[in-house]
């Protein structure tokens, strides 16, 4: 029987004696054979020998059991559209699951289904990734959120504030399956965002990362706080928080390093902003036209050396295109939505932002709600909406699936269909850029966590 690597990794743990090259059986038998080879020197070391033994059985069974019981099922479609490195368009096809992850991709002649698998047959379904949404203020059962007080709040987290429930099931209609939740834009910084699945009943199962960005707004929305500010003075104080939360950084690194002999007091105002400053997840940043575009990239991307996601990038940002290709597409990022065209004075012609955009050079766009302000099961239409005004299907596609999951830092796990990635994706009656299409069936995680083709569909 097949097994994954993780289970074989959890199988050989605990004794160093087991390889990878053995079978489960093999390991399951070799754990107590090699702490039985360990030659106790006492009673005591002999009782926790076995002890030790009897705890690698119970390991290697549970490991057993749980190979045994994972869900095995073989999709057989019309087409998958795969958007993995090579692009690959496969018809007539089969994608196979085990558990939570993707066993198998290939033409219905060359896959073996295996023996135990369910087998779903939907010869006219369109297969493609998981859609992945890059902004969503639906963290918590409010549906919107919106929970700051200062004009920056560098402590405020929206793990906190996670509801597996909450949008779930409009998710699941328009076949999005990842979303990164993050606090609305009333003020300047309003807390850290959560990446979730909407699948799971717990938060732990639902969490796919965090932290996954720290939302920041620049000008906009924040202009209504308070006493109104203006741009100079949240200029100012982002950085000052931002720079702040830099020099705390760099003093636990110090003290990591030998640098240091004693550690710095511990801030949870600002200790979740190493790994930021590390460029192991993002800035999510509400920014729009031209100036404030500019800004964003200038402050962020440039002087503070953070991965910046530009989110909403709309009016006439698109002019800022090659500010982002001086810094480089690895650096700072766009997520195009949901106002999807612009009506430019100085031309007096109407534009389409993603076009513009593309026209521009920009390769990393993505496509957002900014949920609930659009309902979630619309983010394809936001795509269809984005070619309507001039971007490519295709292109269109990649921003509500692979792109994002890229700009979020986790394209090793979902936005694309792929061996060893996650058995995340959505069954479709055709092209999702076509808004006549409807998501049929979504799975995440291998499960089946809707089917509507006897059901209720979005259109």
């Amino acid at each position: 029987m097949n097994v994954n690597a993780e289970i074989v990794r959890r199988l050989a743990a605990p004794v160093a004696a087991v390889t990878l090259t053995l079978g489960l059986a093999g390991a399951a038998m070799a754990a107590p054979a090699a702490a039985a080879a360990a030659a106790p020197a006492s009673a005591s070391d002999a009782a926790s020998s076995a002890a030790e033994a009897r705890t690698a059985r119970s390991a290697a069974t549970a490991a057993v059991e749980q190979a045994e019981e994972e869900v095995v099922r073989a999709f057989r479609v019309g087409k998958v559209v795969t958007m993995d490195d090579e692009d690959r368009v496969i018809n007539n096809a089969v994608v196979v699951t085990r558990g939570r992850l993707i066993a198998a991709v290939g033409r219905a002649s060359e896959v073996e289904i295996p023996d135990e698998a369910e087998v779903i047959e939907m010869p006219d379904a369109w297969l493609v990734p998981g859609l992945v949404e890059g902004h969503n203020h639906t963290a918590a059962s409010s549906g919107d959120l919106h929970d700051y007080v200062y004009l920056t709040n560098p402590g405020l987290r929206t793990l906190d504030s996670v509801d597996p429930q909450a949008g779930r099931e409009r998710a699941h209609a328009g076949g999005v399956t990842t979303a990164l939740l993050i606090p609305g834009s009333g003020t300047n910084m309003s807390g850290f965002g959560t990446l979730v699945k909407f699948h799971g009943d717990t938060v732990e199962e639902s969490v796919l990362k965090f932290p996954a960005s720290i939302k920041i707004a620049q000008a906009g929305n924040p202009e209504r706080y308070w006493w109104r500010v203006g741009r100079t003075f949240m200029n100012y104080n982002t950085r000052r928080t931002m720079v702040q939360a830099l020099e705390y950084h760099r003093a636990w690194t110090e003290f990591e390093n030998g640098r240091r002999e004693t550690a710095p007091p511990y801030n949870p105002m600002y200790h979740d902003f190493r790994a930021l400053y590390e460029r192991e997840y993002v800035a999510s940043v509400h920014t729009q036209a031209f100036q404030v575009v500019m800004t964003t990239i200038d402050m962020l991307a440039d002087q503070l050396e953070i991965r910046t996601v530009l989110s909403h990038s709309t009016f006439d940002g698109f002019k800022t295109a090659p500010l982002i290709l001086e810094q480089g597409e690895d650096n700072v990022m766009t997520n195009n939505g949901p106002r999807q065209f612009h009506f430019d004075r100085a031309e007096r012609r109407m534009w389409g932002n993603a076009a513009r955009w593309w026209q521009g050079g920009v390769r990393k766009l993505a496509i957002n709600t900014d949920g609930p302000v659009i309902p979630q099961e619309e983010l394809s239409y936001q795509a269809a909406m984005a070619v309507w005004y001039g971007w490519t299907p295709y292109e269109a596609l990649r921003g509500v699936t692979a792109t994002p999951a890229e700009t979020l830092m986790v394209d090793d796990k979902v936005g694309s269909i792929a061996v060893g990635m996650h058995a995340d994706f959505g069954l479709w009656a055709g092209d999702p850029i076509d808004p006549r299409s409807t998501c049929w069936m979504t799975v995440i995680n291998g499960d089946i966590v809707r089917d509507a083709r006897d059901g209720v569909r979005r259109f």
